[in-house]
């Protein structure tokens, strides 16, 4: 008889395809059994959840730390700590904005060392394609690099370790080597030469208000970068993923283009699924990204490009900084990005299954599932009998104001302060080891650990995990 460490009876469990009341049993740091009556050990620690439901950890591929060097910004601990209390159990962390980025073995080793002993929860890098380091590139990969990324726009920045926007020619080149590492190149997808020639018009003009931030990055522009970077994926034989795509016309052209046979899959944010540009307006700051907020048509458009199958994978694109760079009257100024991590399983579960009737099984594998099979992180992203125990209790019968004094990453600020989701994260788990709990708070100490990718799935129009 299996004698497990801990289990957690009768739950209403999200598979892949179905919730089921059952028991999940745990030994060490993995799933050993599912079945409806576990036999527990004197040893056993028996977590009661019925009336709860256990989802897989959330895998967030998308989130910027900042380290090395921007740990005032955000760092390992206080963002890994905001993930953990998120339901949030495994991170990839971009090669930007940390100084120097991880474009380069040195860095990557740099980024190591600052991560060591310091995270909440599992995690991985991703590796940066720019201008001149297509040679650097197999060393990471050889690393554990669980990708590249790549800006098809300026990504902004100052000083010489800035991360560098990816001309024609370093695509081109960049995915040639990357396709031959089977890796994927993550990109932002946003045609230059519209973005700077209508923000400079706009600045020219004096018109740098929201708005005007807002109508310099329109839909053309992602769907020109888009359209482009699918002919030399389809060139070059590079898997692709397109990272927080913000129109249902862009993801429209990358579903074409799976069903075509190519490899690439698209991800979209929380906030561009609950926020719209006339929050812009109302909160200012705060709300700014690229893309911008779109109008809410557009919005419900990406409603229903998930509910259809159309969106592979939902991440936070969590982008802090000091609040002394969201302060400008000039909006084109302003620092770019949503401090949102914390807050993505709880708008997913409000906004997605409460508000839309979208089904749990549905949000695993965009959250969950999807993400870790693209990156090659097998352990991860479902609950499953030999997967890491990387669970989250949710009790429906709690609700959750977000007030400040709640965020813990290093500034507190975030477009979602005030709101209310009718439900509560009352457990998170990573490999066995509860992280976060509603009453007690964070684990005494981080237990997070480097993960290294080791291939990739395609995840292809048809498949099980498409709806």
């Amino acid at each position: 008889m299996t004698t497990f460490d801990t289990i957690i009876r009768g739950a209403r469990v999200v598979l892949k395809d179905r919730v089921e009341q059952l028991d999940i049993g745990i030994t060490g740091e993995k799933i050993t059994d599912i079945s409806t009556r576990l036999a527990a050990g004197e040893a056993t620690r028996i977590i009661e959840a019925e009336g709860l439901t256990a989802m897989p950890g959330v895998v967030d591929i998308h989130v910027h730390f900042n380290e090395p060097g921007l740990a005032s910004w955000e760092g390992f601990r206080s963002g890994s700590a905001a993930l953990a209390a998120g339901g949030i159990t495994t991170y990839v962390d971009m090669p930007l904005n940390g100084v120097p980025p991880t474009t380069r073995p040195e860095a990557w080793e740099m980024k190591m060392k600052a991560a060591a002993d310091q995270s909440y929860v599992d995690y991985a890098f991703w590796g940066g394609l720019v201008p001149g380091n297509r040679e650097e590139l197999a060393p990471l990969s050889r690393l554990g690099a669980a990708g590249f990324k790549a800006f098809m726009s300026e990504p902004g920045g100052e000083g010489e370790d800035i991360f560098a926007r990816a001309d024609d020619h370093t695509l081109l080149d960049g995915m040639n080597e990357i396709a031959t590492l089977n890796r994927v190149l993550a990109l932002h997808a946003e045609d230059e030469g519209i973005v700077a020639e209508l923000g400079a018009k706009s600045i020219a003009e004096g018109k740098t208000e929201p708005m005007d931030y807002i109508r310099s990055r329109p839909v053309e522009a992602e769907v020109v970068a888009v359209a482009r970077a699918l002919k030399y994926g389809e060139q070059t034989g590079c898997a692709l993923h397109f990272v927080h795509i913000s129109t249902r016309e862009a993801l429209d052209l990358i579903a074409a283009a799976k069903r075509r046979g190519q490899n690439v899959t698209s991800e979209t944010c929380p906030h561009y699924l609950t926020l719209t540009d006339q929050d812009v307006v109302r909160l200012g700051a705060v709300a700014k990204c690229a893309p911008p907020l779109r109008s809410s048509s557009e919005q419900e458009q990406l409603w229903d490009a998930l509910t259809s199958g159309l969106i592979d994978v939902i991440a936070s694109d969590h982008s802090p900084c000091p609040p002394s760079m969201k302060q400008s009257d000039n909006f084109f100024e302003i620092w770019g990005g949503i401090s949102g991590a914390q807050s993505t399983l709880l708008i997913m579960l409000e906004d997605g299954h409460l508000q839309r009737d979208i089904e749990l099984p549905l949000l695993g594998r965009v959250l969950s599932l999807q993400p870790a099979r693209r990156l090659g992180l097998e352990n991860k992203g479902e609950i499953a009998i030999g997967k890491d125990a990387d669970l989250v209790l949710i009790d429906w019968e709690k609700s959750t104001t977000l007030n400040t004094e709640d965020l813990l990453y290093t500034h507190k600020q975030s477009p979602y302060v005030g709101r209310t989701f009718n439900c509560q994260i009352a457990d998170v788990f990573c490999r066995g080891q509860r992280v976060y709990n509603s009453e007690s708070g964070l684990s005494p100490k981080p237990i997070g650990q480097h993960i290294a990718a080791y291939s990739f799935s395609p995840i292809e129009a048809g498949t099980e995990e498409t709806p």
